[in-house]
């Protein structure tokens, strides 16, 4: 302050202000605060706009609202810019609610204290055109994320550019946004990158993340994942959630540094404490699956709820899983129905299925059959094939609706267009006649299709119908080929059906050893009739080797499941003295 402000403070407005001004700035903000209301009173502008902002930041007076607002209007019908980008800016914020300001233009619903957009909008517009480069840069981000009546992102657009030209750090921001949006080639994502890093070297915090995740993806500027981390770095550390997420996953991961596990976890967990519900699941998810760091399940539990109160589908989804299969916490239905419910009520697809298995499996409470029930049909109504075939099912089972085989049958067809389970059990209702006509010509079609998409009961039942020419003509070769398929994955029926096959009676050499084997694979997992023709090789040695005492064994076992031939065998082995060779009888079928 010059000398001669300080002698004609006392009796000049604006001298005053500029001293109030100053004493602000240097830190003695009561005197500051005491000048400046004097300047204001006497109808200085600028003092006017500063005492409300000292009134709204508490500074040298107590915090006060409501003489915010009174100072800075005042100022800001006088023409002052800066108050009328500062009232946009409270509106914007939510701080002023209209009781506050009677001059409002429009008035909305705002006792919640929330954004008056109607309101900010006229005070931001006048800044704007005043040449108040934060009101330029606050009227474009008003004309993009305000209600839809009040959008134009074109006119936005304009503004950010006028902003970002007089330096403005947000117009930057703002324009680099717009130009991204609208961005269809590599010049126009260069212009938004260079927007946007003039932003983030101004060090605005979501400017810095941005910048970031360009740069790890190669959008407008060269991708570079070590740089990316780096800017993650400087954004996490002033406090943007994303970027405390990507960093803390870079870190665990290694990606463009050196993993730290702990740090990386710590990372995480900041971003989960202030309210990222995805890294809330990433940090459950890490003391779930236990490694470098020791399984705890109470906190991967207690992380995850927090994710899935935080809306975060996925952690609800694991929580039902957990919950169902008893991992890690104790069985409790109940909670597995509420939070696979959650999940699927977020929009996970997922699990839908998941929650309807547990209905089906008698879990769930009153209602929800005919809830997953009208979730499948919504689905299926909208072309979705997957929900199609659950819908199918409901029909099938009567699950939350009156059971109907004809109206699974419909949606059957509709999801067997491209998914291949449909398209087994779309094949087999073809083939039983259930709900549609009997047709086993085009129920061989349709599990030919489930078959050669890896479908391992498709490529058994359809060996059975090529080896006995149902539905079209016999191929007991190409039978042979899809039971091989399907023992590779397992399955016992197609075990026996290959032994069946190699007993002989069919168009492949006989071949006693490979019979024997196959039979042999099939009644260690306990199928009956594979016990039975185990025991009958056994007992008359067609293989090359006769053990009475093991076909005594697997007779037992194939009667004790019922089978009643093998009780014959028994009896007639007991007859014979000492239990002695016997002719082989009975054959096997193919399936």
């Amino acid at each position: 302050m010059s000398f001669v402000d300080r002698l004609i403070a006392p009796v000049s407005i604006s001298a005053r202000a500029r001293r109030g001004i100053e004493l602000l700035e240097s830190g003695r903000v009561a005197e500051g605060f005491h000048q400046l209301a004097y300047a204001a009173r006497g109808g200085c502008i600028e003092a006017q706009y500063r005492v409300g902002r000292c009134y709204h930041e508490g500074t040298g007076v107590p915090q006060a609202t409501t003489e915010a607002v009174r100072w800075l209007q005042r100022a800001a019908e006088a023409g002052s810019a800066d108050a009328q980008f500062y009232l946009a800016l409270l509106y914007v914020q939510g701080v002023i609610i209209p009781e506050q300001s009677s001059a409002a233009l429009f008035t909305v619903d705002n006792e919640s204290g929330g954004p008056d957009f109607f309101t900010a909008l006229n005070w931001a517009r006048r800044a704007a055109e005043g040449n108040s480069a934060e009101g330029q840069a606050l009227l474009g981000y008003i004309l993009t994320s305000g209600p839809d009546a009040m959008t134009d992102e074109l006119e936005a657009e304009r503004w950010y550019a006028r902003s970002a030209e007089a330096g403005c750090p947000q117009g930057s921001l703002g324009l680099g946004l717009a130009l991204l949006r609208r961005a269809q080639d590599e010049r126009t994502q260069k212009e938004a990158a260079e927007q946007i890093a003039k932003a983030s070297a101004a060090g605005i915090p979501t400017a810095l993340y941005l910048i970031a995740v360009l740069t790890e993806f190669g959008i407008g500027v060269g991708g570079e994942l070590t740089r990316a981390v780096e800017l993650y770095r400087l954004a996490a550390d002033k406090g943007v959630c994303l970027a405390q997420r990507r960093l803390g996953v870079a870190l665990i991961n290694g990606h463009g540094m050196e993993r730290n596990l702990v740090e990386g976890e710590t990372w995480l967990r900041r971003a989960a404490l202030a309210g990222d519900a995805e890294a809330a699941a990433r940090v459950g998810l890490l003391y779930a699956r236990g490694g470098e760091l020791p399984p705890n399940y109470v906190e991967a539990v207690a992380w995850l709820e927090r994710a899935a109160e935080g809306g975060y589908a996925p952690a609800a989804r694991t929580l039902g899983q957990l919950y169902s299969i008893g991992t890690a916490v104790d069985r409790d239905l109940d909670l597995a129905n509420y939070w696979l419910e959650r999940a699927a009520e977020l929009g996970n697809e997922a699990s839908k299925a998941d929650f309807a298995n547990l209905v089906l499996r008698g879990g769930g409470k009153s209602g929800d059959q005919a809830k997953t029930r009208h979730w499948f049909q919504e689905a299926a109504e909208t072309g979705d094939l997957i929900a199609a075939f659950n819908f199918a099912v409901c029909f099938a089972e009567g699950i939350g609706i009156e059971r109907d085989e004809t109206a699974a049958a419909l949606w059957l067809r509709r999801a067997a267009v491209g998914v291949p389970t449909a398209q087994y059990w779309y094949g087999r209702i073809l083939i039983e006649g259930r709900g549609v006509s009997e047709n086993p010509v085009e129920g061989r079609m349709w599990l030919s299709r489930a078959a050669d998409a890896g479908i391992v009961d498709a490529q058994v039942l359809l060996g059975e119908m090529l080896v006995n020419g149902r539905g079209g003509p016999a191929d007991h070769r190409a039978a042979r080929a899809l039971f091989e398929k399907a023992t590779s994955q397992g399955h016992v029926g197609a075990m026996f059906a290959l032994g069946a096959l190699y007993h002989g009676g069919h168009d492949i050499a006989a071949d006693p050893g490979l019979a024997q084997r196959w039979f042999r694979e099939a009644a260690q997992r306990g199928h009956p009739r594979a016990q039975l023709m185990l025991g009958r090789y056994l007992l008359g040695g067609a293989a090359g080797r006769t053990d009475l005492a093991e076909a005594r064994q697997w007779f037992e076992a194939a009667e004790a499941q019922g089978v009643t031939e093998a009780a014959l065998e028994l009896t007639r082995l007991a007859k014979e003295p000492g239990g002695g060779a016997r002719s082989l009888k009975g054959s096997a079928s193919a399936a």
